[in-house]
Parts: C-alpha cells; structure tokens; sequence
C-alpha cells in the first residue's frame, strides 16, 4: 500500500516552500483580493492545466506542475481570506501569514485522511485530467455559490469546494511524480 501521507506532506512542503519564497518577495499582497478575485484566478490556472492536457504543448514554458501548486497556494490563501476578510492594504507579517497557512493546510490534510478512508484511496485509480475536470467543476460550483451571495439550501459550502480543491491538486501532483 502506497504511503499516502508521506507523499501528501512531501507536495505540502513543496507548495509551502514556494509560498514562503513569493511570500518574501511580494508580501501578503494578495490580502487586497476579494474571494471572486481568488475564485477567478485559480479558475484561470484550471483552464490553463486543461488547455496544456489537450495541447500537450506549452509556448510560455510554465508547466502543468507549478499550475496545480498555485492552485493549492491560491486555494489557501482563499481560506485564508473567507477567514479574515478582505483587506485594503497588506496587513500581515510573515510569521502570522504562515501560521494561518500552516493551520488550513493540516485542516486540508485532515479532511482528506477521513474522506481516503471512507473512499479507499479511489483516486489512485483516476487519471490526472479527471483531477482537472473535477477542480473546475469545484470552481464553476464556488462562482455559482458566489453568485448567489454565499447561500447554498443543500450543498457544502465555499470552503468545503476549495478544501476539496486543494486534495484534488495534491493528489494530481502525486500521481503526476509516479508517471
């Protein structure tokens, strides 16, 4: 049986690392985005993984790989944000940015232990475009609810979408290291 907590921490830490870095270079500066900024902004990164799948040709020479991670890190930063609002200037330092990411992404993980439980690891068994399909299902489900001012009558909420969101990349990215 693969170890899927170990793969999952190693994408973690992969992602984190990356986010730290832009962290260091261009502050919090996404605290001024608004959750449909963020909603549309990962949504571009989606379409964009999709369109390089079926092209399988890459003119700016960013790939598919650092797609997903800035998906993960957007989806974070999109929790970040559902928590603590919109800000009109950056207003946070490093320490607090990280703590806040450190804190939803063990959530993340944490879902995604119970729900591999439940489902027996069924994602090993889907192909990485699937992963694709089903974040910008996640995404056009989020807008909708964003549409209707944050109300659902039977559905999960915006978190829950960018949670799942979040596993659907990591697990993408595990699969993707093991082909």
């Amino acid at each position: 049986m693969k170890n899927t907590s170990a793969q999952y921490d190693a994408v973690a830490t992969e992602c984190r690392t990356e986010f730290e870095k832009k962290l260091t270079d261009y502050g919090p500066s996404w605290r001024i985005f608004r959750p449909m900024g963020i909603t549309d902004q990962i949504f571009i990164k989606a379409n964009r993984i999709r369109t390089l799948e079926e092209k399988q040709l890459s003119l700016v020479g960013e790939g598919i790989i650092g797609e997903f991670r800035g998906i993960i890190n957007y989806s974070i930063i999109a929790l970040i944000q559902l928590e603590k609002g919109a800000a009109k200037e950056p207003d946070m330092n490093v320490e607090e940015v990280m703590a806040l990411y450190n804190r939803h992404s063990a959530e993340v993980k944490a879902l995604m232990e119970r729900k591999n439980h439940d489902y027996g690891e069924a994602w090993r068994d889907m192909r990485t475009s699937s992963f694709t399909d089903m974040i910008l299902v996640k995404l056009l489900r989020i807008r909708q609810i964003e549409d209707n001012n944050g109300q659902t009558l039977v559905s999960e909420g915006v978190e829950g979408n960018f949670s799942d969101i979040i596993n659907y990349a990591v697990f993408a990215l595990i699969k993707m290291t093991q082909e």
